[in-house]
């Protein structure tokens, strides 16, 4: 295979062409069928065939990004589709590109590759009882030990998905109250098997525990797994929270793929349920689902340019909107049979069921908490309004107030 044309700087210049045919190489000589899930995964990345617009070394190519979809249509006519992120979705669609972004090379080496692989799971340490909303008013402590540079941290963490499955956890923690809230955090990476780490369960209304409170006592973190300068917490954070919004607002769907691909099999199948104002509700709600489908694919498009804005936020809110809304259209058709949830029984949830393969009771249930998990709707309308509409800021009397003079 020819090596991509050389660009002005030097670098290769990638093309389609060139993405496809190294790909088709790579298959040729890595067969998705004869190997395992694992062992393909880290040949991917060490083929810079994982993300193609990370650089060389760091699973990717320094390509464009827009190329990604040829990389992944050539693997998905190959059999080697890899879409489904279950419990890895924090490290793929969020520890990544933080990682890309603020890492040195030493922790881009020893994470990335396990990472792309699935040999690691992530999780996400940042609400806490008193700091949801207000993320930057947490107050989970990492002072350093003079001794060993080593930083201590002790608090409380709250709704943190698959922290019981994690071995890696992003920690955003106070590492200086004395100044104003926003400017004494500090990002961590925090080996989840490390003593001082206690992960237990939440139950939630389906009866199932996604989500744990973990409580870090005296947990020691290396200054190596400091992610970003001392103090410049709050910014590392921002990449991995637009990040989020991206990762839950903007999935990759086919047409009538989600809840809505599930109600309107439910709708077909059921012709004597049907009456005119159902019809004219699920016609509006099929709309919505392609219209809220077919933005998050151009949002997707618009990360060819860079890392996702705030953009993002405005996707995750419809989406959090259009399926609460899809999911009581569900039980307005279904009646009795559309209430019928049967397993309360306290549990972890099955990692390999996706969102809309559940009873539409289920659906129904864990659907208010969309509004909620990844940025509360309220606070991300405030995003949009402020860095997408360019409206005035809300009056915070906080801003340059001593996170330690704050009431609490």
């Amino acid at each position: 295979m020819r090596k991509p044309r050389q660009g002005p700087d030097g670098t290769p210049s990638w093309t389609p062409e060139s993405i496809r045919a190294l790909t088709r190489r790579f298959l040729a000589e890595n067969d998705p069928r004869a190997m395992g899930p694992t062992e393909f995964l880290e040949a991917r990345y060490d083929a810079g065939l994982s993300w193609i617009h990370f650089p060389p070394g760091s699973g990717g190519l320094g390509a464009p990004r827009s190329l990604q979809t040829v990389l992944d249509a050539e693997l998905e006519a190959a059999g080697a589709a890899t879409d489904v992120l279950g419990i890895y979705m924090i490290g793929l669609g969020m520890a990544a590109p933080v990682l890309l972004a603020w890492g040195d090379e030493e922790q881009k080496q020893r994470f990335l590759r396990p990472l792309f692989a699935r040999r690691e799971v992530w999780c996400q340490l940042f609400s806490e009882p008193g700091a949801g909303s207000d993320l930057a008013a947490l107050s989970t402590r990492a002072v350093p030990d003079p001794v060993t540079g080593d930083w201590i941290v002790n608090g409380q963490k709250v709704w943190t998905s698959h922290a019981h499955e994690a071995d890696w956890g992003l920690l955003v923690a106070r590492t200086d109250p004395a100044v104003p809230k926003h400017q004494g955090l500090t990002y961590f990476l925090v080996d989840m098997s490390a003593p001082g780490v206690d992960v237990r369960p939440l139950r939630q209304a389906t009866g199932e525990a996604e989500f744990n409170e973990v409580f870090l006592t005296d947990v020691r973190v290396p200054d190596t797994h400091r992610l970003g300068a001392v103090g410049e917490g709050w910014k590392v954070a921002q990449t991995t929270l637009m990040n989020e919004r991206v990762a839950i607002g903007a999935d990759t769907l086919p047409r009538e793929g989600g809840m809505i691909g599930a109600l309107t099999a439910a709708w077909r199948e059921r012709p004597h349920l049907r009456t005119p104002g159902l019809h004219a509700a699920l016609l509006r709600h099929w709309v919505e689902a392609e219209a809220l489908r077919l933005t998050a694919e151009r949002l997707r498009q618009q990360l060819v340019a860079g890392q996702p804005g705030p953009e993002g936020s405005a996707v995750k809110v419809a989406f959090a909107r259009v399926n609460q809304e899809i999911s009581g259209l569900a039980l307005d058709f279904l009646g009795a049979e559309g209430l019928r949830y049967d397993d309360w029984t306290f549990r972890r949830p099955d990692p390999g069921q996706t969102f809309a393969e559940r009873s539409f009771g289920y659906l129904y249930l864990r659907s208010k908490g969309l509004s909620i998990e990844g940025g509360t709707t309220e606070v991300l309308r405030n995003v949009i309004a402020e860095r997408v509409l360019g409206l005035p800021q809300d009056t915070r009397t906080d801003k340059h107030t001593p996170w330690k003079d704050l009431p609490r």
